[in-house]
This record gives structure tokens, sequence and C-alpha cells, in this order.
């Protein structure tokens, strides 16, 4: 067993239970583990339940009680207020030891570790949406709002300037090296709202839910994201990816290849063949000699088999139709009988 240590500063419960909570920079747990957390599952977005919700991305979290990380699914949540954007928290390695950073709300996406959590989540800001006039404008690039008739919605491709991985914490060994820019430290001094009500309670859930620890899904939880925070049943529940799913797949698809020369076998019951069946009904034999002249007309080189096209011979001699066979020759006369000799005088004379 992988040996882990973890402590955590003393925080007032009051500070927890009395949500939401107005702060000036981004609040961190403090919490501290010397083995970094499992890479980021792969997963597709449930579609959003209503307008005016927001997708905050699924992350890992460690479970002092547990000793264990365990995955809190990404879902759908309603911003606390018009103009609030969600910035995730992230692990960062500081002295040999993984330390979390919350996520909070704000007016402005602050710094998130420089990782790539997808849905405009690609490291630095966020290209989900925006907000204008009190409503929330939606990305369709990456948000899934198909089911749901929302007409403030625009297209914009997301270019993705670091490498794609699925990392999940910043510096250390195999960390992503970002640095917060002065965009992202002005709007870690704005006003903040911490995780909601709804949030806390998302993630109490999943870290009571034996399967989302990493040791009982290996990396690969079954309940990955979910439409609504808390609802890990149901329809909007979506299961990681896993690589061995896509390894499953390619026998389903390497078959057709083999089955190609499948419609190459079949042209003998095609149109063409028919009408030949159906214009000799008293000769249905495709090789009956009756009628060589329709072969041709009725096969195309293409359909018919290669032993009519490279043998016509059969077709070509009518020799045993227009040369009757010669009869036998009639049996040689047989010669006449000699004539009784004529009796010689001398002969005569001596009887």
């Amino acid at each position: 067993m992988i040996p882990k240590t973890w402590s955590r500063s003393i925080i007032p419960t009051l500070l927890l239970s009395v949500l939401p909570v107005l702060a000036w920079a981004q609040i961190t747990l403090d919490v501290s583990v010397n083995v970094p957390p499992p890479e980021l599952p792969v997963y597709d977005q449930p579609p959003i339940p209503e307008e005016g919700y927001l997708w905050t991305p699924g992350y890992w979290a460690w479970g002092d009680d547990i000793q264990d990380y365990y995955w809190v699914p990404g879902t759908w949540v309603a911003a606390p207020q018009p103009g609030y954007l969600w910035t995730p928290g992230y692990w960062g390695s500081e002295g040999g030891v993984f330390l979390w950073h919350g996520g909070y709300w704000g007016e402005h996406v602050g710094f998130y570790g420089g990782v790539n959590y997808g849905f405009g989540y690609g490291g630095a800001g966020y290209e989900g949406g925006y907000w204008q006039g009190g409503h929330l404008y939606y990305n369709r690039t990456v948000n899934n709002i198909s089911t749901v008739n929302i007409t403030n919605v625009y297209n914009k491709t997301v270019i993705n300037n670091v490498t794609v991985n699925h990392v999940s914490y910043n510096g250390g060994n195999g960390g992503v090296r970002a640095q917060p820019s002065s965009a992202e430290l002005a709007a870690s001094r704005e006003r903040h709202i911490t995780a909601t009500p709804v949030q806390l309670q998302h993630q109490t859930a999943a870290r009571s839910n034996p399967t989302l620890r990493a040791s009982a899904n290996h990396g690969h939880p079954p309940i990955a994201a979910t439409a609504r925070p808390g609802a890990f049943s149901g329809p909007g529940v979506v299961a990681a990816k896993r690589a061995a799913n896509t390894n499953v797949e390619h026998p389903v698809s390497q078959p057709h290849p083999e089955a190609a020369p499948r419609p190459q076998a079949a042209p003998h019951p095609q149109p063409a063949p028919r009408a030949e069946a159906e214009s000799r009904p008293a000769a249905p034999r495709p090789a009956a000699p009756a009628r060589p002249e329709a072969r041709p007309e009725s096969r195309p080189a293409p359909e018919a088999r290669p032993v009519t096209e490279a043998r016509p011979a059969p077709e070509a001699r009518p020799a045993p139709e227009a040369r009757p066979a010669p009869r036998p020759a009639a049996p040689p006369p047989r010669p006449a009988p000699r004539p009784p000799a004529p009796e010689h005088p001398d002969d005569r004379d001596h009887h």
C-alpha cells in the first residue's frame, strides 16, 4: 500500500456552514498529500438542464477520512448571481507535496494551474460563455445545449495553445508547467463567492460513494459527470470512457473489410439473371444450350461466371447438331461362291 500523508489546517466550522462566503482571494484548504492525483478521466458532457446553468468540471478530491482520492463528477450548476463565472480548483505541487487550491465564483476567471479540464476550461480563462445584459451566452462548440431551447448562443472554435493531456496538477514531476498571468492575479484579488451549498453537497455525496474512490475505479469513475449536482443516477449521468472500450470497438468494425467480398458473391440473384429466368421459364438452367444466344445479353461479363466466359466452345460449336454422326459403312459383300470347275475331258475319259 502506498504510504500517504495529509494535513489540514484548522478551518472554523462556521466558515463552511455559512454560505456563500465573500472573500478577497482564492481559498486554500491546505490539504497536502505526498502522492499525485490520478489523471483526469475522459467523459462526455451531459446536456444542460436549463438556461442559466454553468458547467463546473470534475476534479479529484482528497478524503482524509478514507485516505484516498475520490472523483467529484463534473456538473451543471446555477451561478450564484448574474455575471459570475466559475474558477475551478486545482492541485499544485509545492515542496514535494500536493496542495489543493479550492475553486470560487467571480466576475473573472482566475488561475487554475493551467490544467486542461475541457469544455471551455482549456488551462487559462473560460471559452464556454460570457455574461451580457444579465444573460449567459453559450458557446455551442464546447457546451452540450442541444436539448434546451436557448437562443443566446454563439459559435467559437476553441484553440488550445498548450499540450493536450490529462494531467490533473500543476508543477512538480510531470505536472503542468504554468504560471498565473497578470490578469489572473488581478482576478484573484477580486471579490469572490466560494462553492455554493449545492456544490458542497455534491462533493459530500461523491466522498460517500465507494465507487468514486481512485482505489476502486483506478482512474475511471463510473459516474464522471451529472446533469445536476448530487444526481448520481438516472438520466444525465455519464460514465468515464475507458481506453479498453475503444479496443473492444475495433473488433466490431474490423469484420467489415472481411465482409466486403460478400456483395461480389451475390450477382446471381440480381435483376439480370432474374430477367433471364423469366424469359425462359421452360429452361431455367443458365447453361442450357437451347438458347446460347441469350447469354451475352442477359449476363454481362462482370456478372457472369468466369467458366462460361473462358470456355465459349460449347456455344461456338454447333457440330453435334449440324453434322450428324456418319453411319457405319456397310459390310463388304461376301464373295460369290465359285462355280464348280468344269470337268476336264481327260477326267471324263478316266471315268
